[in-house]
């Protein structure tokens, strides 16, 4: 039997990737639905609150309704827990945190999630290609 060995991110690129989550808390932050969307590829996918959206362009448009409606006036924390290397341009990065509003400067226990983000190397930029979060209880 052979086994394969993965290929280990260079430092740079855990960097890059680990800065994702904070590319979108500062989006999330500002309300801005153009930069939320531009940490994705074009075909990306991403799976929140169990809706299903793919696509960049209708990430940024669901991002858009949810900043004017449901998560108006709320902010967004996360911190990675876990970084590998799938492949020589995929790394899979596992985060914990939730949705608070402004007052609150915790997330709420019921609002805590733990969050699947796929990340692939696009023309030497690292994107999301897909986004996934479930309750973490």
């Amino acid at each position: 039997m052979t086994t394969t060995e993965r290929p280990t991110a260079t430092p740079a690129d855990q960097a890059a990737v680990a800065a994702l989550p904070q590319r979108i808390v500062a989006a999330w932050g500002a309300h801005d639905a153009d930069a939320f969307a531009s940490v994705f590829t074009d075909d990306a996918t991403m799976i929140i609150t169990g809706v299903h959206v793919k696509g960049k362009k209708q990430i940024r448009d669901f991002m858009a309704g949810a900043f004017a409606g449901p998560y108006q006036g709320t902010q967004v924390v996360g911190t990675p827990f876990e970084l590998r290397q799938v492949g020589p341009d995929t790394i899979l990065l596992l985060t914990e945190g939730g949705v608070r509003s402004k007052t609150e400067t915790e997330v709420k226990p019921e609002n805590v999630i733990r969050a699947s983000w796929l990340a692939v190397r696009e023309d030497g930029e690292w994107r999301l290609a897909a986004y996934q979060n479930t309750p973490r209880d």
